[in-house]
């Protein structure tokens, strides 16, 4: 017998598309930074490490004319204003950086970067999308008592009850990606089949050049028996409610997302981060007798190289890679 959908009640991908990006959405409101922080907020390190990273897709390039960077889920716009800010001038001056974000364009951005809802198509260069996959809305399956996996309804106030047995294409995703056991009731997964699509649509809008993909999380070997959404409010975390006051977000099933196109690579950012010049290595303490200041400096970048590096937090998040006419400048 068909489960009967109330009034209010979806599928939890439809019911965060529309608290997270419906008219008046967690997104569209107020700015991510506002309740949450970034490897693109913890240091300016990060944006200097991009900009290497796009010299070096520029190099095997051939140095085009134009050389494109794409910031997906832009946020403020802090990562392509960053990028931008790091860059030799002379490879500055060829770059078109564009923004990609729902939410108005903020006030006091860099007047070079481009603001669109849409990424630019045909381009040759750079798309970095830094914790957009994991805000791209899924739905969320739990194994039934009757050996089933089903989708999981919910409404405005976070309620939850269970729906129609997952079939079709989500259903041939969670046998290959996160199987559940169905002498295991209670165990959830998220379906990640459209972030597999939302990233291969934005690989294909390059010509040439190199897709990254950062977030955290998970492959087949270990995903969490009971999912990963949850909520983040004023930068704590709370519990997952789709009615426009919180962000919402599950972990991403990276594996799936690398293999959905041909040649993924994936990699920790820690090594990531290492391979651009980013290190958490001390100052020598010499240095702070010959010269105070400088040694105060570097010792708060070695800091802040530590964190974005740290294996128990944002350098263990994950790099997806994606070249295209070229193999990733690692």
């Amino acid at each position: 017998m068909a489960a009967v959908i109330r009034p209010g009640e979806t599928g939890w991908r439809a019911a965060a598309e529309r608290a997270l990006y419906g008219p008046d959405g967690f997104y569209l409101r107020q700015p991510p930074s506002a309740h949450f922080r970034t490897s693109v907020h913890a240091s300016p390190l990060f944006a200097q490490a991009v900009a290497r990273l796009l010299v070096r897709v520029d190099e095997a390039l051939g140095r085009p004319g134009r050389l494109a960077f794409v910031d997906m889920g832009a946020g403020g716009g802090e990562l392509a204003a960053g990028v931008l800010a790091a860059l030799p001038e002379r490879t500055a001056a060829r770059v078109h950086a564009v923004a990609v974000e729902r939410a108005a364009r903020p006030a006091g951005l860099d007047a070079r970067v481009e603001w669109r809802a849409e990424p630019p198509r045909g381009v040759t260069g750079l798309l970095f999308a830094n914790e957009w996959l994991d805000n791209v809305p899924v739905d969320v399956a739990e194994m039934g008592d009757d050996g089933r996996a089903r989708y999981v309804l919910v409404d405005a106030a976070g309620r939850e009850r269970p729906g129609e047995p997952v079939a079709g294409a989500d259903a041939a995703w969670l046998r290959r990606w996160w199987p559940l056991p169905p002498d295991e009731p209670g165990w959830r997964a998220e379906i990640g089949l459209p972030r597999d699509e939302a990233w291969a649509r934005a690989v294909s809008c390059l010509a040439r050049g190199l897709a990254v993909a950062v977030d955290y999380g998970h492959t087949r070997e270990d995903r969490p028996p009971f999912g990963t959404l949850t909520g983040y409010r004023d930068g704590r975390q709370v519990p997952p409610v789709p009615d426009g006051s919180a962000d919402l977000t599950a972990h991403v099933a990276v594996d799936a997302c690398a293999a959905r196109l041909p040649g993924g690579t994936v990699l920790r950012q820690r090594e990531a981060l290492g391979r651009l010049g980013v290190s958490g290595r001390r100052p020598d303490a010499a240095r702070a007798r010959r010269d105070p200041a400088g040694y105060v400096r570097a010792l708060a970048r070695a800091g802040e190289a530590a964190e974005l590096r740290s294996a128990g937090g944002l350098g263990g998040f994950f790099w997806v890679a994606h070249g295209v006419g070229m193999a990733p400048p690692w």
